[in-house]
Parts: structure tokens; sequence; C-alpha cells
């Protein structure tokens, strides 16, 4: 198993539980690929170093799991349709 870090950057105009619904489908396709989520940590609502989608904000979110090699790939595969997800990384995380 290997320690993964998943960051979402999450579509600011949209509702509170429209939000938390994105990141707990996030969560469900880490589990559901047999990662373990260890951690969520939620930075909040950011200025965007660049527009995206003609947003200047959006809501950070940190999502750090232990998985297979092959699992980060299928969450990507996973999150890249997810509408209000603007933008996304999965690296492994440091073992130190």
């Amino acid at each position: 198993m290997n320690k993964y870090e998943l960051a979402l950057v999450v579509n600011a105009k949209i509702e509170d539980d429209a939000r938390t619904a994105t990141v707990e489908k996030a969560k469900e396709y880490i589990t559901r690929f047999g990662g373990q989520i260890s951690d969520v940590d939620d930075w909040g609502k950011k200025r965007l170093a660049y527009e995206i989608q003609k947003m200047n904000e959006g809501y950070y979110y940190f999502i750090h799991f232990d998985a297979e090699a092959g699992v980060p790939a299928q969450i990507e595969e996973n999150i890249r349709i997810m509408d209000n997800v603007l933008r996304f990384l999965c690296v492994r995380a440091d073992e130190a």
C-alpha cells in the first residue's frame, strides 16, 4: 500500500450540500477501488491563481488515502467526468 493525496478544487458557485455531495462522491470512488481514507483537509474557499470556467474562486479539499499502485488512475478516470470539480490532482505522498 502506498500513501496518496488527492487535491480537489470544487466549484464555489454551488450550494453547500451539493459541494459536500461532490466530495463524498470522490471519497466513495477511493473506497470503491480499495483505498482507505486516512484524512480529509478542508481548506475552504480560496482565490484561484487564474480564471477557470469564468470562476475566480473555488473550495479546496485534500484527501489523504492509502491504496495499491493502480488505484489513483481509476479514481482520476471517474473524477475527470464529475461536473462540479474544476481541477484535481492525485500524487503519491512522501513516506517520510
